[in-house]
């Protein structure tokens, strides 16, 4: 029998010969491990979504512009990033960069840039659409009073966009966080790759993967809440 073939007949004999009842007691000693995976992620859909965000409200700018060029470049862009799996995207990423530039990136920076540039793209058609959806009286009243485009769209079109499309923007962070899972496929350590980890060590997967879920929840339930709170004083301040 092949060494393959041995270890895989171990491993099931193993397995089959565990209990099947809960118990997260084997897992006790790993659960720091798995904890410090969640800095990781959070780590990963902070910056994400910061360097996603900026170059949303670039894009979304651009497809309103009068100038087609930019239209269509964001169009372009659009298109290909909604087209494409992100699993690919992050693939081609990590594995294609050292082939291009002979820089050998790592999976952390890797699924940064692959998540910024994806998040980018759905975005930005919703900021588009809030920016479309801000009455036109406050465009025409601020290019009445003098007041340049780049100084309009800071500070009377973006924040009043913003406030329309606080939810959908919730939602796009709450996928990001979600999908931040697949970085664990380029061997980023973070919570999942962790979970996983500890699941291979000990020869059990229902615990360490059953508390990886519970923690993605938690963090998915406090991004909620956050944004409930932000939304409701953002009302007030109206």
């Amino acid at each position: 029998m092949s060494p393959l073939l041995f270890e895989a007949a171990s491993r099931n004999s193993y397995i089959l010969g565990q209990t099947t009842f809960l118990d997260f007691s084997k897992i006790a000693p790993n659960i720091p491990y798995i904890l410090s995976g969640a800095l990781v992620t959070l780590q990963f859909t902070i910056l994400s979504a910061v360097f996603g965000f900026s170059l949303a409200i670039v894009l979304s700018i651009f497809k309103i512009s009068k100038f087609k060029p930019l239209r269509w470049f964001a169009d372009i862009y659009t298109s290909v990033f909604r087209g494409t799996p992100l699993i690919l995207q992050l693939a081609l990423v990590y594995f294609a960069t050292p082939q291009l530039i002979g820089y050998a990136i790592p999976p952390l920076q890797a699924g940064v840039i692959t998540f910024a540039l994806n998040s980018a793209a759905y975005s930005s058609e919703t900021i588009r659409g809030g920016i479309l959806a801000v009455d036109k009286g406050q465009r025409e009243a601020a290019q009445t009073l003098g007041v340049k485009y780049p100084m309009m769209m800071k500070d009377i079109i973006l924040p009043q966009a913003f406030k329309n499309i606080l939810p959908a923007l919730v939602n796009d962070s709450i996928a990001l966080l979600k999908d931040s899972a697949l970085v664990s496929t380029v061997g980023a350590l973070d919570l999942m790759r962790r979970g996983q980890v500890v699941a291979a060590e000990k020869f059990i997967y229902f615990e360490p993967l059953i508390f990886v879920g519970i923690v993605y929840y938690v963090l998915v339930m406090g991004l909620t809440f956050f944004a409930q709170n932000l939304e409701t004083r953002m009302r007030r301040s109206d």
